[in-house]
């Protein structure tokens, strides 16, 4: 199969991306639960050295070290159990050693992940929107969940993904180079003057920084035209489930919700159908 006959066919290529798109939801699944962690090891690395102290020696952890095993017995994880969705529906959800239970979001990361990849490159079409928007993707999944997990949205992502964005827009992939710089400072600092404006008005803070860093990479990948549908979608979205959850939850106003999967989530909207919700918009008003 050539690159020519790849691009002339929109389905065998949105299906040979599903596939590769299972596999990196399978790394996405490490990302999500190591990455955290690792960062943490750094912090207490750091700590320690500005102490004067000798960090405490650590077994090598990071991406690929160790071998993916059981939380619960230990067993690790052989290549026949690692094949995304499959080896989760053959297990039947449980470890083969000790049968503990295996979290669904295992499977429903990388079949997202497949799902997402499988539209983008249908949606776009062979070329450098479809990769580009692969990348934004899988960086939206890894960041909704481990914000979900930690409220927490790395760097070690975001800052890389709003340099790529710049990067990809050199070009005009998705849009022309200013409108791309002026979305990633412009993303930022809207979020970083409600951040302010709260915090002077309450004396409390009501985000993070890395919500800041996030809304600046979905300007760079989209520009400033779409931050006004991703602000009002995340923003609508995240009141209804702070909603929810307070009510049937009864989740206490004080407990912090991660704002990171609606700003996620709305960049995907505004990825996919931005501007042509931008286009009906102003059909309604003209």
């Amino acid at each position: 199969m050539t690159l020519p006959e790849l691009s002339a066919s929109p389905a065998l290529f949105a299906a040979l991306a599903a596939l590769f798109g299972l596999a990196v939801g399978s790394f996405l699944n490490v990302v999500i639960h190591r990455l955290p962690k690792m960062m943490e090891r750094d912090w207490h690395a750091q700590c320690a050295e500005l102490r004067g102290e000798a960090p405490a020696p650590q077994a090598r952890y990071n991406l690929a070290t160790p071998r993916s095993a059981c939380p619960a017995c230990g067993h690790r994880i052989t290549a026949l159990e690692n094949v995304p969705v499959v080896s989760y529906l053959w297990l039947r959800g449980k470890c083969s050693a000790c049968g503990a239970r295996i979290g669904v979001r295992y499977p429903v990361v990388e079949a997202l992940t497949a799902a997402l990849t499988g539209y983008a490159a249908w949606r776009f079409g062979f070329g450098w929107q479809a990769c580009g928007a692969m990348v934004f993707i899988w960086c939206m999944i890894a960041l909704t969940f481990i914000d979900v997990d930690t409220q927490l949205l790395p760097d070690a992502i975001t800052l890389p993904l709003l340099w790529a964005g710049l990067l990809l827009n050199l070009r005009g992939t998705f849009v022309e180079l200013p409108t791309a710089v002026i979305g990633a400072v412009a993303g930022y600092l809207i979020l970083w003057s409600v951040y302010w404006a709260f915090r002077l008005a309450t004396g409390k803070e009501g985000m993070g920084f890395g919500d800041f860093k996030l809304l600046a990479a979905i300007g760079a990948w989209l520009g400033w035209k779409m931050l006004p549908l991703v602000i009002l979608a995340s923003s609508l979205v995240g009141a209804l489930v702070g909603g929810a959850l307070m009510v049937l939850a009864r989740r206490g106003r004080d407990v912090p919700i991660p704002f990171g999967p609606y700003l996620a989530g709305a960049g995907l909207i505004a990825l996919f159908w931005g501007p042509a919700l931008l286009d009906r918009y102003l059909a309604t008003l003209l």
